[in-house]
């Protein structure tokens, strides 16, 4: 779709403008915020249990099952799914058979939501909004996989109810809890990373839908039994079912994903977003679209951020690489290395040093070799010791941690993927106003920040 410059980008819309609306509201909500992070009220006594209901119980949530109950620090008092009885959420549903169950989370906060403090999210993206807006206005604590909401709006409206609720928040991003977030910071401050100008960020692992060929959307597939079709797509408008969206499938689609910068961007560049203070760029480009389509994301994509000077820290470019085949340049301290064989990380460019990283908690390392061995002897150490993100979510709900990735944190990172999102869709450069939080050139860009209205009867979810 060409650019199309405005002086005065207008909402073609009239629902979209009172979303906007409602997201400048939010946006001065968050500006009587204090920039710290969210501390329970009360230190709880040792050895008392955190309180938690589950939405979202298979497959990742299968995982988030597992792991917080291996913290040893949770009561799981509710479980909750749209496909409740299904065969994938069987698993989850043996480890607390205790636990009342739900398909309906609203139901479920209706009947049971005086018996727990903290919900623990893993619905696909375009419902994470819903689920956690309902969960903190209900005054309870919020874990929310990655990325934190399906359009930037939406993160707006959820940082924003996050303040004005005061309960502690946590997006799932494990990584910036490990071990590359506490080497990051501390190498930042002892000037190893320093003067960054140039990320180049891969993600070159197949997705399930490359391959696909969609000219709209499937229809004529049975409903399985076990699920509720329409309480499936929450917000969203209605389309039949296919198994090419549920179960998982749902993350190719523009409707109701984020792509493969939802899923491994928030792992890849979250601690150089951190602590290089990028906040959201002023410009991003389509370099590349292999395979461009209405419907689900392209096959191969390059995206170009460009981030403006933060104080005494440069402009930073910022490359994206997905597709199996579309490669990053490799840095010249590397050379034509044919064993170079990593498919998802992130090369770090600063005036002095470049850096090699990986994804989640991966450590970065100084490239070539030798000039880390040399720069060695200098380098901080790491003591250990620390809780993961999961521990440090359950702590910080009883009082005694702050979350490592709370909404005003983790939003802003979840925004620049969603606008890179809007660059895959629409191609073409887009000029971004980061403080004003619209494009300057394209009209189409501009409904893109909220989507479509939300269905008759879920509208109540945006204001704050």
């Amino acid at each position: 779709m060409p650019v199309t410059p405005r002086p005065s980008p207008e909402v073609t819309n009239p629902a979209r403008r009172q979303f906007l609306t409602a997201s400048l509201a939010a946006g001065a909500a968050l500006a009587l915020t204090p920039s710290r992070l969210v501390r329970a009220a009360e230190v709880a006594p040792e050895g008392r249990k955190l309180k938690v209901a589950f939405v979202g119980i298979g497959f990742r949530g299968l995982d988030l099952v597992k792991t917080f109950r291996d913290t040893g620090m949770i009561e799981t008092v509710a479980m909750c799914d749209v496909d409740l009885m299904a065969e994938h959420t069987a698993e989850a549903r043996a480890i607390f058979p205790d636990a009342r169950l739900f398909q309906d989370y609203r139901e479920m906060f209706a009947k049971a939501g005086d018996t727990f403090e903290a919900v623990i999210i893993a619905t696909p993206d375009f419902t994470h909004f819903v689920v956690a807006m309902h969960a903190m206005k209900k005054g309870k604590h919020v874990y929310v996989e990655k990325p934190l909401a399906h359009t930037f709006h939406e993160v707006e409206l959820l940082m924003a109810q996050a303040a004005k609720s005061k309960v502690v928040t946590q997006m799932g991003n494990q990584g910036h809890s490990g071990n590359n977030f506490h080497q990051f910071k501390a190498w930042q401050e002892a000037g190893i990373i320093a003067d960054v100008t140039r990320v180049d960020m891969f993600m070159n692992s197949p997705r399930r839908w490359h391959g696909w060929e969609v000219k709209g959307y499937d229809s004529g597939d049975p409903v399985p039994p076990t699920i509720d079709w329409n309480l499936w797509h929450a917000n969203k408008p209605v389309h039949p079912y296919s198994p090419r969206l549920h179960p998982g499938n749902w993350r190719g689609w523009f409707a109701y994903g984020n792509g493969a910068f939802g899923d491994w961007g928030p792992h890849i560049l979250d601690t150089c977003h951190r602590f290089l203070n990028l906040g959201l760029p002023h410009t991003i480009e389509a370099v590349k679209r292999e395979g461009a389509n209405d419907y689900i994301f392209p096959q191969a994509t390059t995206i170009r951020f460009d981030f403006a000077a933060r104080g005494a820290m440069p402009p930073v470019e910022v490359f994206w690489y997905d597709g199996v085949n579309n490669l990053p340049p490799l840095p010249a301290e590397l050379g034509a290395n044919p064993n170079f064989t990593q498919k998802n990380g992130k090369f770090i460019y600063s005036k002095k040093l470049t850096f090699l990283g990986g994804t989640h908690g991966d450590t970065l390392r100084i490239i070539p070799q030798e000039k880390m061995k040399e720069v060695g002897p200098t380098l901080p150490r790491i003591t250990g010791g620390f809780s993961d993100h999961f521990q440090n979510f359950v702590l910080a709900c009883l009082g005694r941690e702050e979350t490592k990735s709370p909404f005003h944190v983790s939003g802003p990172l979840s925004q620049v993927f969603i606008l890179g999102v809007i660059a895959q869709r629409l191609g073409g450069k887009l000029e971004f106003d980061p403080v004003k939080k619209q494009f300057k050139n394209n009209v189409r860009a501009n409904d893109l920040l909220t989507m479509e209205p939300p269905r008759a009867g879920w509208e109540g979810y945006y204001g704050v």
